[in-house]
């Protein structure tokens, strides 16, 4: 089969020239939606008179038989297909005869290839939403099985305040529905149909993009021919909103990958969710949160070439923008990866609930709420700033905490200190006391705990898996 555009030359394209131009090899992923998009044109170049009804029948009879050729993993492709459209019209063709050669009437490969790439991250983007609300799941279950869990709350990665596992959990809840809402807004601007811009000027046939729009379930048709080509925001949005997820995915592994650590002890991983060493047989590594850590990367860094791909492009269409399928495609697929295997690893994992509680009870964590209670006393806060902190350093010298001081220790520091204090400081109290909303009081947090379900079913009911 000679190329679809070879008309116009004299000459064979080099094989280097070729091999270097062709892009099947990683857009042949898109056959579904190619095809989709084809009957879709084929059924309404038949509606509207451009090819009669028996053509656009037997084109929409030859499409499904490559899809099944496709899906039954029949397909050989040819030397000469350069890509996925070129492919499926060759097949087309030999099957049903020249007909199928007027399938490619009133569109051209530019439209096309936007119509499959946004009919492609739609799907996907309903996908990583479902897989992150199964992340958000797995952690609101852990979360209501430690709702009274103390341990440490960081700030610089030193011991700050007394908190819950569950509070903390639900701050990676947050973020993850933020990244589902994202998808969300993500998918609006997504699922628009370019269809019928043809190059970039439009096709003077008498097509009928809206009825191509309703049958492939786009909600809006791209309102200018040479925008809808050139366009590639929404792969350059969908891999920024991709490149956050793997941020909060990665700080995640990384705080998995602390804890797991003998210094924390705080989980272990499950067996099943770990390796060991080929030299050391004692090692039980938390390979799948590093992994995920350092996956983070490559998805920034095709954010970063899809950026710089697209910054010098004249308008319209430029073969630069083939390049946008590779790191689209590699985004989606370690996206996927990560979110798979994290909600299963959450589920499996051990919480040392003591390791916890007893880290809570070290490094002075009820030092503000001394200069707390000096305030309710009626101390100025920088005065009871001040006390609170000569109490630490005398404790340090000590060797002792804060409430291990007697009270005339501590009134060495401040005579506004009473018998009162030691409750004042004592760990369960402090967070119990922070009952405000969004605070790690256990009753806030079961408060928060049941908004959070409400909320993340409520985006799921509002948008399917959108």
């Amino acid at each position: 089969m000679s190329k679809l555009w070879g008309g116009r030359f004299r000459k064979e394209t080099d094989a280097l020239a070729h091999a270097f131009n062709a892009s099947l090899a990683f857009d042949r992923r898109l056959y579904r939606q190619d095809i989709r998009g084809s009957i879709a044109h084929a059924r309404m170049l038949g509606r509207v008179g451009i090819i009669t009804p028996a053509e656009a029948e037997a084109i929409i009879r030859g499409l499904e038989a490559v899809l099944e050729d496709f899906e039954a993993g029949r397909v050989v492709p040819a030397p000469e297909d350069e890509d996925i459209h070129t492919l499926v019209e060759r097949l087309l063709v030999e099957k049903i005869g020249p007909v199928g050669k007027k399938l490619h009437t009133a569109r051209s490969r530019n439209d096309q290839v936007a119509l499959d790439t946004r009919m492609y991250l739609k799907d996907e983007i309903g996908e990583i939403a479902g897989l992150l609300g199964d992340v958000c799941r797995a952690l609101l279950d852990l979360a209501e099985t430690h709702v009274e869990t103390l341990m440490p709350g960081y700030t610089h990665l030193q011991r700050a305040q007394p908190v819950t596992l569950a509070h903390h959990l639900l701050a990676y809840f947050e973020m993850f529905l933020r990244d589902i809402d994202r998808l969300r807004d993500c998918y609006r601007r997504t699922d628009v149909l370019p269809l019928g811009a043809g190059a970039l000027a439009g096709t003077p046939f008498p097509i009928d993009r809206a009825a191509v729009a309703a049958e492939l379930g786009f909600a809006a048709v791209a309102e200018n021919s040479i925008d809808a080509v050139s366009d590639r925001d929404f792969v350059i949005e969908f891999c920024a909103a991709a490149a956050l997820i793997m941020m909060h995915l990665s700080r995640l592994g990384e705080e998995i990958v602390l804890w797991s650590s003998r210094e924390f002890g705080f989980i272990e991983l499950d067996d099943a969710f770990s390796t060991g060493s080929s030299i050391m047989p004692q090692k039980k590594n938390p390979d799948p949160a590093e992994l995920i850590r350092g996956k983070a990367g490559r998805v920034f860094g095709h954010l970063t070439a899809l950026l710089t791909v697209m910054k010098g492009l004249p308008l319209a269409y430029n073969k630069d923008m083939q390049e946008d399928k590779e790191a689209l495609f590699d985004t989606v697929d370690t996206v996927k990866a990560c979110l798979a295997v994290l909600a299963p690893m959450l589920r499996t994992m051990r919480v040392r609930a003591d390791r916890m509680r007893r880290a809570a009870r070290k490094g002075f964590m009820n030092a503000t709420d001394l200069a707390d209670y000096l305030v309710r006393k009626g101390v100025p806060f920088r005065d009871a700033h001040a006390a609170a902190g000569r109490a630490v350093l005398y404790a340090l010298e000590q060797n002792r905490g804060l409430e291990e001081l007697t009270l005339e220790e501590l009134r060495q520091v401040s005579p506004h200190i009473e018998g009162d204090v030691y409750e004042a400081i004592a760990l369960e109290k402090i967070v119990a006391a922070r009952r405000v909303y969004g605070g790690p009081a256990p009753e806030a947090v079961r408060a928060a705990l049941a908004r959070a379900r409400a909320r993340l079913e409520n985006l799921f009911e509002r948008g399917g898996r959108k």
